[in-house]
């Protein structure tokens, strides 16, 4: 009988040695076989909202290039990514995504291990799916014509600290205003829709498809496109949780492969601000399957996000996001943008994938 795996030296003495270890080999090899015969999958966590812009991973998990890639991944719809971080930190989630926050520089601050490691979704030119809309009796009557005319106004933002604030800010800034101006509201996107319709809120700053839906009900009018205020502006990005990067650094190279292949595979169904490309049908039926937006008309109707072909952040952006985490007290400053980005798995990706075929809507 072959001795157990890790015992090399009975194996040796009772056969000649190559033989023996080639025995051992068996048997090693064996014990990372599953039972239908193929070789298990390293098994992986991921957080998502279940939104629209986390495109990219239900395409991979669907289209099988997770599979393709030895990973098996289990995705977890979260909130939100502030309420990821704890998860990330602790290696129960290996992946998140979502919105970059004040919250992300504070944890980091006490010792929690979480990297930005490739984009999720941007307002590119023609991609703009964040506006700045108006309530539309304001806007009718005159009384507010730009963002100069915010001062005082009610404005809905889905959260403290996040990258919607730093945006709303920048808004203000290059009208002669600042956060400070406004009185924000936070409110979850579709709670923007009874709010306007009840008055409750002035302005805000919604994505889609609550910014079709607000629109369409005739309650709101749009004033700018994020991708006006600042173009290519960094709305959400990946996280990679520490352990995730220490323990299975092969498998975080793998992911970033099928994760960046998928990009590219969402990419090629943009045209036009939306979903209309060449395998549109393909991707809005995995989008159905997967997001929580269910008719497939919807996903046809709102502006698209965009996303990088080869993975990579807008830094500038995460900057100035940042610089308003501090300047409003949020943050101390005292972790920089660099200091949270690792983006060494989506140049390998870039690489290993070659350079993208299709032009490049997130430019």
């Amino acid at each position: 009988m072959f001795a157990r795996p890790g015992s090399p030296t009975k194996v040796a003495t009772q056969f000649p040695f190559w033989i023996g270890m080639r025995a051992l080999a068996a048997v090693v090899l064996a014990g990372v076989i599953s039972a239908s015969g193929g070789v298990r999958a390293q098994e992986l966590t991921i957080g998502t909202t279940g939104s629209s812009s986390d495109a990219p991973f239900f395409i991979a998990d669907k289209k099988g290039f997770f599979a393709e890639a030895g990973l098996k991944v289990k995705i977890i719809r979260f909130d939100s990514a502030a309420k990821m971080i704890p998860s990330l930190g602790t290696g129960e989630l290996d992946v998140g995504s979502g919105a970059t926050s004040a919250g992300l520089y504070n944890a980091l601050k006490r010792g929690v291990d979480i990297r930005i490691v490739a984009d999720k979704a941007r307002a590119a030119k023609g991609y703009g799916f964040e506006a700045i809309l108006l309530r539309k009796d304001l806007a009718e009557s005159g009384k507010i014509k730009s963002l100069k005319d915010f001062k005082g106004l009610k404005v809905a933002i889905s959260a403290i600290g996040n990258s919607e604030s730093a945006l709303m800010n920048i808004a203000l800034t290059q009208s002669g205003l600042s956060f400070g101006d406004v009185e924000p509201v936070y409110l979850g996107f579709p709670e923007h829709t009874p709010a306007f319709l009840n008055r409750a809120i002035d302005a805000s700053l919604t994505v889609e498809p609550t910014v079709s839906q607000i629109l369409k009900m005739g309650s709101a009018v749009k004033l700018i496109g994020a991708e006006e205020v600042f173009p290519n502006y960094q709305t959400a990005v990946t996280f990679y949780g520490g352990n995730f990067i220490k323990n299975k650094p092969d498998s975080a190279k793998k992911f970033m492969q099928a994760l960046v292949h998928a990009m590219r595979f969402y990419n090629d169904s943009l045209q036009d601000g939306k979903i209309a490309g060449p395998n549109a049908d393909e991707v809005i039926a995995i989008l159905v399957e997967y997001s929580h937006i269910k008719d497939p008309a919807v996903h046809r109707a709102i502006t698209s996000h965009a996303v990088d072909p080869d993975g990579y952040v807008n830094i500038d952006s995460l900057r100035r996001s940042s610089e308003f985490f501090k300047d409003t007290k949020q943050i101390d400053g005292s972790i920089p943008v660099e200091a949270v980005l690792d983006l060494s798995f989506v140049k390998e990706a870039a690489a290993a994938l070659g350079p993208y075929a299709r032009r490049r809507v997130a430019q």
